[in-house]
């Protein structure tokens, strides 16, 4: 963060000062990170006491101040650390860490030199967050969400990182209503706006998938003439969004129409290959990242690239060299006895389902079988029954070898591949992760090609992990 004294941080998240700071006054500098959680603290950084569903950080203060906190914002004066630190008393701290951002992002970006790019989709943004982030690496200092920090929390979490040297900030801006990724949008005006997709995601949540549509549209909608707006050309909700936004709109996808596209796409096990277009040039691409649907977020970070003033050959460098989308997310594991294990258990929406159902099928062994263990989908709603039983059907559909289903919330997925008849596979369920193990670490057999995929709150991550190092 940049050094801002306490009274120009009480003042920029409408607080007070409180009485005994341990010897610090208004016009004492701090300069460290922020966090939420006090087992992240550093010394020197800021600790917001936030209330959150599971606890209270009011709580944690004193493990904060411990750890090295410079400053804690709370919404009350703090007994248990007067004296030791300064405080900033404010209404709502959550509010407060966002104002706090806010203000930090403004100064930063007046003094010119930060360019920020917004990323939002309902599938594919830490990715592309992670692909963007090492081009911009290439031109100087980059700050970039880590993990997947992309809420009211995550947000301004990420953007407080940012200093007076940062050249680029990268910034997941995700959202589980209207008007939360149009206060992110607030805290950091972009420079370069980027929307991938409009699905299925969190649909439970949104009401539906209009609502999805203009919650993701709040990316280009306050975008200025200056701005960019990068779209996917072949997500027709997003093309519908070039109508919404001043900005300069830039296509990127398959379609022949995109100034940033692929073709000569060649899915295998190490990656996939393509051919690159962008600006009159072509090149050709070996993209190590597994799956046929992470083609569309390297056309988003290439388009952003560009952007960006990297040179062509630059952003086909970047591509190549990234070998993982991340964690949890078409990780290629196992490899003893030519068994496959792809772990993609981060998250799982309709959309990405079906394209890692899609991978699986394309580059399974001629000699091998194909092996889907799938969990729950979250955050469906009344679509939920539905997509799940949807999926069961593409798996029958693409000629899966085997369902292994995990968890009571997916059983639809496994009673609509079970009542398709005509399928030649088969379909087991298993209440627990456990059992679902044991029954894999008894039945896979050599050139099998196993995908692990689920929400994260099914937990299959972990499942996919172990599969990997059993195999390994």
């Amino acid at each position: 963060m940049i050094e801002l004294t306490l009274a120009e941080i009480a003042a920029a998240v409408n607080g007070r000062l409180a009485p005994g700071t341990g010897g610090a006054g208004p016009s004492t500098v701090v300069a460290g990170d922020s966090q939420t959680d006090s087992r992240e603290v550093r010394p020197g950084q800021i600790f917001f006491a936030r209330r959150g569903e599971e606890t209270d950080g009011h709580l944690f203060a004193a493990n904060a101040v411990e750890a090295g906190a410079a400053l804690v914002v709370a919404e009350r004066e703090l007994d248990e650390i007067e004296g030791r630190v300064p405080q900033i008393v404010v209404g709502e701290t959550t509010e407060a860490l966002g104002a706090l951002a806010t203000e930090v992002v403004r100064r930063v970006r007046g003094r010119g030199g930060l360019t920020i790019v917004g990323i939002t989709g309902s599938n594919g943004k830490t990715t592309t967050k992670n692909l963007i982030a090492s081009m911009a690496e290439g031109l100087g200092p980059t700050v970039a969400s880590e993990k997947s920090f992309n809420n009211e929390v995550g947000g301004p979490l990420t953007m407080l990182r940012v200093d007076d040297g940062t050249r680029t900030l990268v910034a997941e801006m995700g959202a589980s209503a209207e008007g939360e990724i149009e206060r992110l949008t607030r805290m950091a005006p972009p420079h370069i706006g980027v929307v991938l997709s409009v699905g299925l995601a969190h649909a439970g949540e949104f009401g539906g998938i209009e609502t999805t549509f203009r919650t993701k549209s709040e990316m280009v909608r306050g975008l200025p003439g200056s701005a960019v707006a990068v779209l996917n050309r072949d997500d027709p909700r997003v093309a519908r969004m070039a109508d919404l936004t001043a900005a300069r709109v830039r296509w990127f996808g398959l379609h022949p129409d995109a100034e940033v596209r692929a073709d000569d796409v060649d899915l295998g096990p190490d990656g996939t290959r393509f051919t690159l277009h962008a600006g009159g040039e072509s090149m050709p691409v070996r993209f190590r990242v597994l799956g046929e649907h992470h083609v569309m977020n390297a056309l988003a970070a290439a388009a952003v690239g560009l952007e960006l003033g990297l040179p062509f050959a630059g952003v086909v460098g970047a591509l190549e060299a990234a070998a993982l989308a991340a964690p949890g997310r078409m990780q290629v594991l196992g490899g003893r006895d030519g068994i496959t294990i792809i772990n993609d258990a981060y998250n799982a929406s309709p959309d990405s389902m079906s394209a890692a159902l899609r991978t699986l099928a394309q580059i399974r062994r001629p000699d091998g079988r194909s092996i889907a263990v799938l969990g729950a989908m979250s955050e469906l709603g009344e679509y939920s029954i539905e997509e799940h039983r949807r999926v069961g059907l593409q798996a029958v559909r693409l000629r899966i070898s085997e369902l292994v289903v995990v968890g009571s919330e997916a059983r639809h997925l496994h009673i609509s591949a079970v009542n398709e008849g005509s399928w030649d596979g088969e379909s087991v369920f298993f209440e627990t992760h456990d059992e679902a193990q044991d029954y894999l670490l008894r039945t896979l057999r050599p050139r099998d090609t196993v995908l692990v995929k689920s929400s994260n709150a099914a937990g299959l991550q972990r499942l996919g992990d172990r599969l990997g190092e059993a195999f390994a």
